[in-house]
């Protein structure tokens, strides 16, 4: 497929066609990691992508917003914002048939200056929001190995410093790392990981992909190289068995210990809400590699997480639901709630298949906690023609599918013990389809056959 995204392997490479675009704006002002940053960024959620060309103290620039406008990224893609999802579920699929192995390197930009003095303080890592306990990695890529398997796997995790080469970070409990980490902590082993730090999209997308898409066994990896149209470059580390995105703009080399516990939080997560302090797991830093002038990506908690990870979980989850259930023609996650309330469009056949499309949902994305299925006269990218569809369509007495005690996404302040309550809305037109149902529409114009003043 010719994407665009394909060419543009750096954060150097985004800034030129950002520009070229008139996409990015630039902050020329020196500003303070410590909120001040965040605060400026904030303004401009949404909108154009945004580079801090001075950080107070540090000698790197911050680029922030790259996933905060999906016209943006689809301008990337070479297509319609609507059109996005379906462009990276074929390339998922394009993966899962035909995966493509890495190329491994000695050297590559993101190890042209080898740091032998760590310390993690140096660089431009923002404290994002006033209740937030310090300074976090929010978009860096995580690559670990299957302790048994040697298969990679990348993830995204909020990593606070802690100290000159100490982070503090949460592992999810249904992700593959926790999966490594247990089993490495077993035998009284850390788990070895590369941090990268300034990433394309396929990279970090990648990284977001659910477990459903890419199971435990596969190697992420690939799904980067289908994305750019080529093998993806890996660089050896320098102190772990572990590789790093050779195009990276920093690479963070190092240990999450065993037995250790050490207090991380709280951070302003994409709920909106605080995540509580508690005693989590602990990566102790044992090289630092940067390219000769990196430019430091973050991420904004919020429309960035939601966008990053709403269209990737999105486009993986509609594979899986759609080779379960083959009248599912899409799937959004509903604006504001991600990852957890998911809308499903279906163009239904057989009465009873929206419960199955709900309950596939269920099983593509462990974390969503409500499933709205739609007819396909409904624009599930529109809130209020979700909301009409439920409130006209649904019968709250036989079309609501509750599912208590199911686990819960610990982020989400209603989960308790690691449980809450599914939902699942059936919000279909029931078969055979009632002549009350048919939607009121008006004649369909072309406006450009009429003089019209005042526009």
């Amino acid at each position: 497929m010719d994407l665009d995204a394909r060419n543009l392997t750096d954060l150097q490479g985004y800034i030129s066609f950002l520009e070229e675009h008139n996409l990015l704006i630039r902050v020329k002002t020196e500003v303070d990691a410590h909120l001040e940053l965040a605060g400026v960024a904030k303004r401009f959620e949404g909108e154009k992508v945004v580079l801090f060309e001075k950080v107070k103290g540090c000698n790197y620039p911050v680029l922030i917003g790259l996933y905060w406008n999906l016209d943006i990224m689809a301008k990337v893609f070479n297509c319609g914002s609507d059109r996005l999802p379906f462009v990276l579920t074929e390339e998922i699929r394009a993966w899962q048939k035909n995966p493509v192995e890495p190329v491994i390197l000695e050297s590559g930009p993101a190890n042209e200056v080898i740091e032998t003095d760590i310390d993690l303080y140096e660089l431009p890592v923002p404290h994002h929001a006033t209740g937030d306990g310090g300074r976090y990695l929010t978009s860096s890529v995580v690559i670990a190995k299957d302790p048994d398997t040697g298969v990679r796997n990348l993830s995204v995790h909020r990593m606070m410093i802690t100290g000159k080469n100490r982070f503090t970070l949460l592992l999810e409990e249904l992700g593959h790392v926790m999966d490594y980490y247990k089993r490495a902590e077993a035998k009284g082993e850390p788990l070895e990981i590369t941090v990268n730090n300034g990433v394309d999209y396929p990279v970090l997308m990648a990284g977001a992909v659910p477990a459903s898409a890419a199971p435990l066994g596969s190697d992420e990896l690939g799904i980067v190289s289908q994305m750019r149209g080529v093998p993806v470059d890996l660089i050896k580390a320098q102190t772990v068995d572990v590789e790093a995105i050779a195009n990276a703009q920093f690479v963070i080399e190092g240990r999450i210990l065993p037995k250790i516990r050490e207090p991380e939080g709280p951070y302003a997560e994409v709920t909106g809400y605080y995540a509580d302090r508690d005693d989590r797991w602990v990566m102790e830093v044992t090289a630092l590699t940067r390219r000769e002038k990196p430019i430091f990506n973050s991420i904004l908690s919020g429309t960035e997480v939601g966008n990053a990870y709403g269209l990737i979980a999105g486009a993986g989850a509609f594979d899986k639901i759609h080779s379960l259930v083959p009248e599912v023609t899409a799937v959004h996650f509903a604006e504001g709630s991600v990852p957890y309330h998911l809308v499903v469009r279906m163009n239904k056949t057989h009465e009873g298949s929206q419960r199955n499309a709900i309950m596939a949902a269920f099983v593509s994305l462990a974390f969503v906690k409500t499933v709205t299925v739609v007819d396909e006269d409904v624009d599930i990218y529109n809130p209020t023609d979700v909301d009409w569809a439920v409130q006209t369509r649904c019968c709250y007495e036989s079309d609501l599918l509750v599912i208590p005690n199911a686990i819960g996404h610990r982020l989400n302040p209603m989960v308790e013990d690691d449980k809450w309550t599914r939902l699942g809305i059936d919000a279909t037109v029931p078969l055979p389809r009632p002549e009350i149902f048919t939607r009121a529409a008006m004649e369909d114009v072309d406006l450009s056959a009429y003089e019209i003043t005042g526009q």
